[in-house]
């Protein structure tokens, strides 16, 4: 019996959403078994349903994208993550392709491409919508480059949770719930690294 792959769809817009479900519906191969419509429904669509797949848009409310993908990851790295995005642009490709996302396909791209995508990231590869890969090569080896030459500034300093407490801060999240977020204590949230302000205040 050919396995059914479990997917969980997180975008805003509810058209969207359906569109993308009947599309994936159509396929006998692939489930849809939760839907979000922001970046915490995600997060928790992923630990109730540990899906095979995850189809992300990177601009919703409460939590971006990008900011799902840390989380998801951090936790279950075997969840494979397919950006779905009308951002086209290096800082949002790089940014998240660093925080663990399998693959990155526009908006505009046709049905087939998505499915291909699909199929290619269950399979274990990576996938690249062709009009960004060639880019996405360049400005990689152009940051590294920089990287190896340049001084580490604050940022970089930071770990990698300090960093993700930082961007979730940004996001308007308080101390409990980024705390109950990432299973830690609210003195932990409100203890600040060297280059940000605590926001103690805020509970």
């Amino acid at each position: 019996m050919k396995k059914q792959f479990s997917i969980v769809i997180a975008e805003d817009h509810t058209l969207l959403r359906e569109g993308l479900k009947s599309l994936l519906s159509s396929h006998p191969d692939l489930k849809v078994v939760g839907e979000a419509a922001d970046g915490l429904e995600a997060i928790r669509c992923a630990t109730d349903h540990a899906p095979d797949l995850i189809l992300m848009d990177l601009s919703m409310p409460r939590m971006t994208g990008l900011s799902a993908i840390h989380e998801i990851k951090s936790k279950n790295a075997k969840i494979k993550i397919i950006v779905v995005t009308v951002h086209d642009t290096d800082e949002y490709i790089l940014s998240t392709l660093e925080a663990g996302a399998d693959g990155y396909v526009l908006k505009d791209c046709h049905s087939t491409e998505l499915l291909g995508a699909i199929q290619q990231v269950l399979a274990g590869r990576q996938y690249l919508s062709p009009s960004i890969s060639g880019m996405v090569i360049d400005r990689f080896l152009e940051k590294k480059r920089k990287k190896t030459s340049a001084t580490p500034s604050k940022w970089e300093t930071l770990t990698d949770r300090q960093r993700h407490i930082v961007k979730l801060i940004a996001e308007g999240l308080t101390n409990k719930e980024i705390s109950d977020l990432l299973y830690i204590s609210t003195k932990t949230v409100e203890k600040p690294p060297q280059c940000r302000c605590s926001n103690s205040t805020r509970r």
